[in-house]
């Protein structure tokens, strides 16, 4: 009686460390990259370029390491709060000078972890196609501002980019109103004294602003504006972006009398991804660009296709970048999926 007493004592603890182990292996399965049941969970605040980076990770994460992925979207705000909450996992493209005090909140407390920069390179100021500058032979356009290089340079050419509602002076296409670049394009043109020679147009929506680009890209006409990158229209047409002296704080704050500061674009993860090394390993590899991005914005534009469909294109057409993210057999797990 003793005998059968003590080996069921002893069945009873066996059992109850190998639940509390299986607890404990269940909860941090993510954090192990062991359970790759639990569905991995991407931001989609809204924008394509972060949804093509989004299609990207997630066909390397499903293809090459075995897990599921979905995403959630919702306001950029509602995403980052997402993030710090576990609701969202990973963050392939925060703008961080757009939400620099809600996501610096998430990091300090420890709930998210920044893990490094997708790109930085990108840009926005005042824009010309190339053709204006250097023509383009194969559309039978001469050159019509050889000597275009930098903003102060529109001084020269103010006959060129006429507006047609005041032949006297030139017309730089603007900013959106209500969008904080508005205001310092605004302060920008009077600080180069361009106020002098040009009127300010507001396109009144992004739609209005990448159609006056299009049109006079096509008819190979002038066009002198405020524009951005990464975008489809970058990745579409060739445009030059007028030079300004390089960015820095002190001269910026003082009329805006600089480039426009580069926006550091980063991948975060919660907390708990941020623990799965295989994971991490493979965000904190992920490096593209500005030009990766408008090729892929680009594609999706010219071909109608989607984000998942411009993120599948370029795993197949750059495989030269993206396996150096991965190990070996994951890259080749992911290009026969591919094939």
């Amino acid at each position: 009686m003793k005998k059968s007493f003590f080996v069921l004592l002893i069945f009873i603890l066996i059992a109850s460390l190998t639940a509390c182990t299986s607890s404990d292996s269940s909860k941090n399965g993510k954090s192990e990259g062991a359970n790759k049941e639990e569905t991995l969970i991407f931001a989609d605040a809204g924008w394509d370029s972060m949804r093509f980076h989004n299609g990207v990770a997630r066909f390397i994460l499903e293809n090459g390491y075995g897990y599921k992925t979905d995403i959630m979207p919702g306001s950029t705000v509602a995403t980052i709060q997402g993030l710090g909450s576990g609701d969202i996992d990973i963050y392939m493209e925060v703008w961080t000078d757009n939400v620099k005090e809600s996501y610096q909140k998430v990091l300090d407390s420890g709930k998210a972890v920044e893990l490094g920069i997708n790109y930085d390179d990108n840009t926005q100021g005042l824009y010309v196609p190339t053709y204006v500058i250097e023509g383009d032979p194969e559309r039978g356009i001469e050159p019509l501002a050889p000597d275009l290089k930098t903003v102060e340079d529109l001084k020269k050419y103010k006959d060129l980019f006429k507006d047609p509602e005041d032949p006297s002076k030139g017309r730089i296409i603007g900013a959106i109103p209500g969008w904080s670049a508005d205001e310092i394009m605004t302060e920008k043109i009077e600080t180069y004294g361009l106020d002098e020679q040009f009127n300010i147009f507001r396109p009144g929506s992004d739609g209005a602003l990448s159609t006056s680009i299009v049109n006079a890209y096509k008819a190979g006409e002038p066009w002198v504006g405020y524009y951005w990158e990464p975008t489809w229209i970058m990745g579409m047409y060739d445009m030059t972006l007028l030079e300004e002296k390089e960015y820095n704080e002190k001269d910026w704050n003082d009329g805006y009398k600089t480039a426009f500061p580069s926006v550091k674009l980063t991948i975060a993860v919660n907390k708990d991804v941020s623990e799965n090394k295989e994971v991490v390993d493979f965000l904190k590899n992920y490096k593209s660009s500005t030009e990766i991005t408008n090729e892929a914005l680009s594609y999706m534009q010219e071909h109608e296709a989607t984000a998942e469909e411009a993120a599948e294109n370029f795993l197949k057409e750059h495989e030269e970048l993206w396996v150096e993210w991965v190990p070996e057999d994951i890259a080749n797990k992911v290009k026969e999926k591919l094939s």
